[in-house]
């Protein structure tokens, strides 16, 4: 099978992992600098090519496209699909992903368990909005912020004016901004767990090792192995399937009311197979494999 790998490059971590688990089982496997691939829009004649090349070659294509090349990575994506090139992940599941608003308003229409969430453009409502969260310390997140940047925790609602309204003047519909409820049972602690298909492949649990209530590893947290509930097993698998996403980094906290899903990664990193000792990479071939035949399904979100 000819597999393609669309990357920033063929340095990248999770990039190898996926080169070297392909190869080995002998197919040919090309990475792509997606920024570099450019596109011909033509009546019933769409095609992606790259230093020359025309990419419909390919088998299967995997797209890990960086969250600030969102708009370019899946245009790319989405000239494949209309080439009818297999790709694991399709371009809308992708940029559906990485809006927090949207994936929170598809979660809940799921009956996916989420923090409350609430968001408005007026900044005379915070009063209001802050009561309907049960009052502070409230999260305050930008919509497309990544990697735990843009999320601040306001722990008076003095402070939450304060960021609500910087944030406010970048962001004139409002809608980049949410505001969502301080799980205090979970503070610095999350669980990420990575979804191939309809199947958890690892799971480790995220700790912030200062004061700092994110528990991203990109800030210092420290990952270890640990056993899911099927309770949440079953819940990571639709979070990603509300999301449209064959492979899928899903990250859920502990409550009292049982898991809450914080966000639904569509290019998850892969050091979690060095925390739980897992093959991701070796289960996403093994995904292609099974399903690149069959062609890409249809997606059945509707959002």
């Amino acid at each position: 099978m000819r597999i393609a790998i669309l990357s920033n490059g063929p340095g990248n971590y999770s990039t190898k992992r996926l080169k070297e688990e392909a190869e080995s089982r002998g197919h040919e496997v090309s990475v792509i600098k997606y920024r570099d691939c450019y596109a011909s829009i033509e009546q019933n004649k769409p095609t992606v090519s790259y230093k020359g090349e025309d990419l419909s070659r390919f088998d299967a294509v995997i797209p890990r496209i960086a969250s600030y090349m969102t708009r370019y990575g899946t245009a790319i994506v989405r000239q494949l699909e209309m080439q009818g090139v297999y790709t694991v992940s399709s371009s809308i599941s992708i940029t559906r992903s990485r809006d927090k608003l949207r994936s929170m308003q598809l979660l809940a229409k799921a009956g996916v368990g989420i923090p409350k969430t609430v968001f408005s453009r007026n900044s005379t409502d915070i009063d209001n909005l802050i009561d309907k969260l049960g009052g502070t310390p409230i999260i305050i997140k930008l919509a497309r912020g990544t990697h735990g940047n843009g999320v601040v925790l306001a722990e008076t609602k003095k402070a939450a004016k304060s960021v609500l309204q910087a944030f406010y003047l970048t962001n004139e519909d409002g809608t980049n901004v949410l505001m969502q409820e301080f799980i205090k049972e979970s503070a610095g602690t999350d669980i990420r767990a990575l979804v191939v298909g309809s199947r958890v492949i690892a799971s480790m649990k995220r700790q912030s090792l200062d004061d700092d209530f994110r528990s991203n590893l990109h800030k210092g947290g420290e990952g270890t192995k640990i056993k899911l509930t099927d309770e949440e097993k079953k819940m990571a698998v639709k979070a990603a399937k509300a999301m449209g996403l064959n492979i899928a980094g899903v990250d859920m906290m502990r409550s009292e009311r049982g898991p809450l899903i914080l966000e639904v990664n569509a290019s998850p990193g892969f050091g979690i197979e060095t925390v739980t000792g897992r093959n991701v990479a070796g289960a996403i071939i093994d995904y292609i494999e099974r399903n690149a035949k069959r062609g890409s399904k249809k997606d059945r979100v509707g959002a």
